[in-house]
């Protein structure tokens, strides 16, 4: 799969991803506030309306099906953390439809980023005390599982190269 950067003549850029398959997830940004998770088979595109800041897209097949799944990360509160907050959405393609497989609230700790790397989610998280992890998810059916910690109690600059190493 290969990931590339488009500009479009909306705010912002497109990200695309251009899995094996013929299917393309695409994010476009309308304005600070909204933005649409597009999929495209063939001729057709299905869109999903996204009302909040979009902070990070990735693409990647999340529960090891063989097709392409969308991950998105969104700023937004929630009916159990009312605080806004960075959250995870994964979206698959079901039958040329956009369907959200997980709009996930929160993961273990403070969510400050995430990444899709060899199956897994990897998420840079804040504690309550102000250090830092890297931990790995995966899928589990209906939501993420936690699988191990890539680091604990380190700074952010600790936690960063951790977080982007391959």
């Amino acid at each position: 799969m290969a990931i590339h950067w488009l500009h479009t003549t909306l705010l912002g850029c497109c990200l695309t991803a251009l899995p094996a398959k013929s299917q393309t997830f695409t994010i476009q940004q309308v304005n600070d506030t909204l933005n649409v998770l597009c999929l495209q088979t063939g001729q057709q595109v299905n869109k999903w309306k996204l009302p909040y800041p979009v902070y990070r897209f990735q693409a990647g097949d999340v529960d090891g099906d063989g097709t392409v799944d969308a991950l998105v990360g969104v700023v937004k509160a929630t009916r159990f953390y009312p605080e806004k907050g960075r959250r995870i959405f994964i979206f698959k393609n079901y039958h040329g439809k956009i369907r959200a497989m997980w709009m996930g609230s929160k993961l273990g700790g403070i969510l400050h980023d995430f990444r899709f790397k060899d199956g897994r989610i990897r998420a840079l998280e804040a504690t309550t005390d102000g250090r830092f992890v890297v931990a790995e998810y995966q899928w589990a059916h209906f939501g993420v599982e936690f699988c191990r910690f890539l680091a604990t109690n380190v700074s952010l600059d600790e936690a960063r190269q951790t977080f982007n190493a391959d």
